[in-house]
């Protein structure tokens, strides 16, 4: 049976600079125009974060405003996917975006150890995301850095704090999280069908796991992320020239699985979002 894959680009991320990788998409325009050509190459889904004038991560939400402008505008009918991450801003202000109701928004459901600080998710933040992203019909998406968050977002879908069925993204390779570990990929995706049988998921893979978690994803019958904000580099040596090299990569993973490429209208239908552009 036909499986589409769908393919997110993570365009720029709070993390990577010019000086990591000049193809870091920064400015407002950069990011449009780098989303526009990961669209062209095969992505149907944009995580977006955005970055102040000095490059630095904010949780603005007129810039936000600007850059989902932007991407419906030059990708119609891509699904505009915003971030409430941590290192964006703090406590609510991380959902100062969520008026814009955008089709989806990252949510992580609990807290866990990034490389050289705690990323805090209290319950009450959860909550107050969650019903947020209710109140603007935004459908979540849950990063799972952990097993014990796909256990919670599993039970806030059971008692309604978040609509169903659930999409969530299995997050590998950060340090001191989660390592990209096959056998633990593997029972991640045991106990989400167990525990929701109608959910979607996907998986990113941190750094020099991009590649390796990509392919599981794709071979698995999953979908997956990709872009300049999880990896800057194709390998070891050689640094990505584009988010769009690395769509492409995926790509190629799912011509060679035999997996097709996922349309915007396929990614909407497989995820019930609205249909979104003409």
């Amino acid at each position: 049976m036909e499986n589409p894959c769908i393919i997110c680009v993570a365009i720029t991320g709070s993390v990577p600079t010019k000086a990591d990788n000049p193809a870091v998409p920064v400015t407002i325009t950069e990011q449009i125009e780098s989303t526009h050509a990961a669209f062209e190459a095969g992505a149907s889904i944009a995580h977006c974060h955005v970055r102040d004038d000095a490059g630095k991560p904010t949780s603005d939400p007129d810039r936000f405003a600007r850059l989902k402008e932007g991407i419906e505008a030059h990708c119609p009918g891509m699904i505009v996917q915003l971030s409430t991450g941590g290192r964006s801003g703090a406590g609510r202000e991380r959902g100062g975006m969520l008026p814009l109701a955008p089709d989806m928004a990252s949510l992580s459901v609990g807290s866990n150890n990034f490389p050289t600080r705690v990323y805090e998710n209290s319950p009450d933040l959860v909550d107050w995301l969650a019903a947020e992203m209710r109140t603007y019909n935004i459908k979540p998406e849950i990063e799972a850095f952990d097993l014990s968050h796909i256990v919670q977002a599993t039970r806030m879908a059971a008692d309604g704090r978040l609509q169903g069925p659930l999409y969530v993204q299995f997050v590998m390779g950060v340090k001191n999280a989660m390592p990209a570990d096959e056998p633990i990929f593997n029972f991640y995706i045991e106990t989400l069908k167990r525990l929701a049988p109608d959910a979607q998921w996907c998986a990113a893979g941190i750094g020099p796991a991009q590649l390796t978690v990509n392919e599981w994803a794709i071979s698995k019958g999953g979908h997956t992320r990709t872009g300049l904000e999880d990896n800057i580099r194709l390998d070891r040596n050689t640094l990505a020239p584009s988010n769009a090299a690395l769509v492409q990569r995926a790509v190629d993973l799912c011509e060679k699985y035999e997996r097709p490429v996922a349309t915007w209208q396929q990614a909407r239908s497989i995820l019930g979002l609205q249909k979104g552009a003409a």
